[in-house]
């Protein structure tokens, strides 16, 4: 298994440099089921992030780049169900896909909520709202 770092994924879904973009796409290509591509949840994450604030993709088509990633035989999804489950969270909110992940695996590791100070992800997400009490 060889670990795929965020700049590597963008470079191949961007293809905004045709030199990186190539060498991009010759590494991804090669990864097979015996030899699977990894994807950490923190290359997904700035992988969504990049493509959204850096190169304007709307979120659908970062939701589907997520998901194609997630059904590939030759790429390995770090906690692909979590992700899943992000991802779908992710579709019908306006939160972040960080956001959502944050919340996801904080869910699934037994966590009772997730404090947050974003009033978006705490609406989103299911996160609880951290509000100062008052003076």
């Amino acid at each position: 298994m060889i670990g795929l770092d965020s700049n590597v994924l963008v470079r191949y879904f961007a293809q905004d440099d045709e030199v990186q973009a190539a060498l991009a796409g010759r590494t991804i290509d090669a990864s097979s089921e015996r030899s699977p591509g990894y994807v950490s949840l923190v290359s997904l994450t700035e992988l969504c992030w990049v493509l959204v604030r850096s190169y304007d993709l709307d979120r659908a088509s970062a939701a589907d780049i997520v998901e194609r990633l997630l059904d590939s035989r030759e790429i390995v999804v770090n906690r692909s169900d979590t992700v899943r489950r992000a991802l779908r969270l992710y579709r019908t909110t306006a939160a972040d896909m960080a956001d959502c992940l944050i919340e996801r695996l904080g869910a699934d590791d037994g966590c009772e909520t997730t404090l947050t100070f974003d009033t978006r992800a705490a609406r989103d997400t299911g996160m609880t709202l951290l509000v100062p009490e008052p003076s």
